[in-house]
C-alpha cells in the first residue's frame, strides 16, 4: 500500500504528540520535584557561604566625607571629655555637698545605679562586641572558631582581678601591720619607765600607733580594699574606653560618628559617676583624686586621637584588630563584671546598714535596675 508524504508527516506528528503528552503526564513531575530537591540542596548549602561572603575583610567603600567626619570627631572629644569630666567629678564632691557624702542613704542609691551601669557595661555593650570580634569570619576558622575565647579570656581576666584584689589587699595589710609591731616595739623599750602613762594616754586618744583599737584596724581594711577597688576598676574601664575611642576615630562615615557622639557621652557620663564613687569612698588625697579623675576623662579622648591618626590605613576588619579587639574587650568585660557583682554590689546589698532599713533596700534596688536599664537602652547606638 503506497503511503502519501502528507500522511507520514501526520503520523510522525501524531507519534510526537503521543510522545510528548506521555511525557507531560507521566514524567514532568518527577522531573519538577529532582529540579526542587537540587534547587533546595543548593540553598543548604550555598546560603552559608553567601552570608559569610556579606562580610568582606577589606576596606568598606562607604561614602565618605573626611572633612565633616573629622568636624564630627573633634566634637566627640569635646562633648566625651566634658561629660566624663562631669561624671566623675559629681561623687567627688561629696566632701564639698553634705547630702551626696558616703554616710547619707542617698549615697547608696547613687552608687547603686553606677553599680548598674558598669554591670550593664560588661554584660551588654562589651562582651557581645568582643564575641563578634573573635568569631568573625575575616578570622581563620582554626582556632578562632573552634574554641570559645571570648569567654575564656573573660573568665582568667575575672580570676586575674581577684587574684590582684586579695594578693594586693594582703599586702597592704601586712604592711601596716609590721610597721604597727615595731612601733610598738620601740615604743615599749623607750617607755618602760612609764607604761601607765602610755597606755591610759592611747586608750583615751585612740592614737593610730601598735596599740590602735579593733575598730581602727577594721576602718584600715576597709579603707585598702576600698582604693584597690577603685584602681583596679579605673584599669577596666580605661581598657574599654581607649578601644571604643579608637574605633570612633578610625571611622570616615558620618552616618556612624552622629550616633556614636551623644551615646558615648552619656556612656561616659555614667561610667564616670561609678568610677567617681568609688575613688571618693578610697579617700585618696585631693592630688590622687584629681590624677585619677583626669586620666579616665582623657582616656577616650585620646583614643579618638588615636583613631584619627590611623584612619588613613587601619583597617577594623584586618585579622589583627580584630583579634586585638577582642581580647581587650574580653578582658575588660570580665574585670567590669567582677568588680560590680564583688567588690560593688554584694559589699553594699550585704551592709547591715541596708538590710535594716527596707525603705534605703528598695530604693538601692531600684536605683541598680534604673542604671542597668540606661545603659542597656544605649545599646542600640553603642
Amino acid at each position: 500500500m503506497k503511503t502519501e508524504p502528507g500522511e507520514v508527516v501526520q503520523s510522525c506528528n501524531a507519534t510526537a504528540a503521543a510522545v510528548v503528552g506521555t511525557i507531560t503526564m507521566a514524567d514532568i513531575r518527577v522531573c519538577s520535584f529532582k529540579i526542587f530537591q537540587i534547587s533546595s540542596l543548593l540553598i543548604l548549602f550555598l546560603y552559608p557561604e553567601t552570608v559569610s561572603s556579606e562580610c568582606t575583610c577589606e576596606v568598606e567603600d562607604v561614602e565618605q566625607n573626611k572633612g565633616e567626619a573629622l568636624k564630627y570627631k573633634l566634637g566627640a572629644i569635646a562633648a566625651i571629655l566634658v561629660a566624663g569630666a562631669v561624671g566623675v567629678s559629681l561623687p567627688l564632691l561629696g566632701t564639698r555637698i553634705p547630702v551626696l557624702r558616703p554616710e547619707n542613704d542617698i549615697f547608696f542609691m547613687v552608687k547603686a545605679f553606677a553599680a548598674g551601669v558598669i554591670l550593664a557595661t560588661g554584660f551588654i555593650h562589651i562582651l557581645p562586641e568582643a564575641f563578634e570580634s573573635l568569631t568573625s569570619p575575616c578570622l581563620e576558622e582554626s582556632p578562632w572558631r573552634k574554641f570559645p575565647f571570648t569567654g575564656f579570656v573573660a573568665m582568667m581576666s575575672a580570676i586575674g582581678t581577684l587574684m590582684v584584689d586579695a594578693f594586693a589587699t594582703g599586702y597592704y595589710k601586712r604592711q601596716h601591720f609590721s610597721k604597727h609591731k615595731q612601733v610598738k616595739a620601740d615604743e615599749e623599750q623607750a617607755g618602760q619607765h612609764a607604761g601607765h602613762v602610755h597606755i591610759h594616754t592611747h586608750a583615751t586618744h585612740g592614737h593610730g600607733h601598735g596599740s590602735a583599737s579593733p575598730s581602727e584596724e577594721l576602718v584600715f581594711s576597709e579603707l585598702i580594699r576600698q582604693r584597690i577597688i577603685s584602681q583596679v576598676l579605673e584599669v577596666g574601664i580605661v581598657v574599654h574606653s581607649v578601644v571604643i575611642g579608637i574605633s570612633l576615630g578610625a571611622s570616615e562615615s558620618t552616618d556612624t560618628i552622629r550616633p556614636l557622639l551623644a551615646a558615648l557621652s552619656f556612656h561616659q557620663f555614667f561610667e564616670g559617676m561609678g568610677l567617681g564613687g568609688c575613688i571618693s569612698q578610697a579617700q585618696f588625697k585631693s592630688l590622687s583624686m584629681a590624677i585619677m579623675g583626669t586620666f579616665f576623662s582623657l582616656t577616650t579622648p585620646m583614643g579618638i586621637a588615636i583613631g584619627i591618626g590611623i584612619s588613613s590605613f587601619y583597617n577594623d576588619n584586618s585579622p589583627t584588630a580584630l583579634i586585638v579587639e577582642g581580647v581587650f574587650n574580653s578582658a575588660s568585660a570580665g574585670i567590669l563584671i567582677y568588680m560590680a557583682l564583688v567588690d560593688l554590689l554584694a559589699a553594699d546589698f550585704m551592709n547591715p546598714r541596708l538590710q535594716t532599713n527596707t525603705r534605703l533596700q528598695v530604693g538601692v534596688n531600684v536605683s541598680l535596675l534604673l542604671g542597668t536599664a540606661c545603659m542597656s537602652v544605649m545599646a542600640k547606638w553603642v
